[in-house]
């Protein structure tokens, strides 16, 4: 299964530090998210990883930065919904209903499904699938390794996304509440527990 984490919506200074600590430790695939934030600041943090993860980071806003930094790929979701014009990187997007995925699965590398659990770090997002509706969706064919799982997915909830088909997990919560981010610089509790995700998800 594919290990895909999230950013903290926020900047903080170990960030750069601990996102490359990840990837040594095996990160498949990072999404630099960072809603409402300045360019600069994403161009900060990206010129601190060394360049040779650039191909393993998605960017959910400034889709410049693609070109820029050598990045693997743009994703798409309700806030940034339109392909820029002209971009030939790889296209990931954020699918929230079952007749969505089924829209835009084939027209993108991959998608993230959410919210697949009740979500950790939203409290008022809450789970939009019953069980028996992502059992039929496996069944079907259209839960595949296209299909990212995210939202509120934990540790202990990777057997059940694998069991549903789910081409792996796209986590955030279940990892960032391992740090501090506004006072935190120990973040070896965060890399024990990547760790062990990661190890769920081989």
């Amino acid at each position: 299964m594919k290990l895909i984490v999230l950013t903290d919506p926020g900047f903080f200074v170990e960030e750069d530090k601990i996102l490359t600590t990840l990837f040594d430790e095996g990160l498949d695939i990072l999404h630099l998210r960072k809603p409402g934030s300045e360019p600069v600041y994403c161009e900060r943090l990206l010129s601190l990883i060394p360049d040779t993860y650039h191909s393993r980071i998605v960017v959910h806003d400034h889709f410049y930065l693609v070109d820029e930094f050598g990045l693997m790929g743009y994703h798409l979701s309700q806030r940034n919904s339109e392909r820029p014009l002209g971009q030939s990187a790889a296209c990931t997007r954020t699918c929230y209903s079952l007749p969505e995925l089924a829209r835009y699965k084939d027209e993108c590398s991959y998608v993230l499904l959410r919210n697949v659990f009740d979500s950790i770090s939203e409290p008022d997002n809450k789970a939009s699938f019953l069980p028996e509706e992502l059992q039929e969706a496996r069944q079907t064919g259209l839960l595949d390794r296209k299909v990212i799982a995210e939202g509120g997915v934990t540790l202990d909830s990777v057997p059940v996304v694998r069991d549903y088909g789910f081409g792996g997990v796209a986590v955030r919560g279940d990892l960032w509440r391992n740090f501090d981010v506004h006072q935190g610089d120990d973040f070896r509790q965060l890399v024990a527990h990547f760790r062990k995700l990661r190890k769920a998800t081989e």
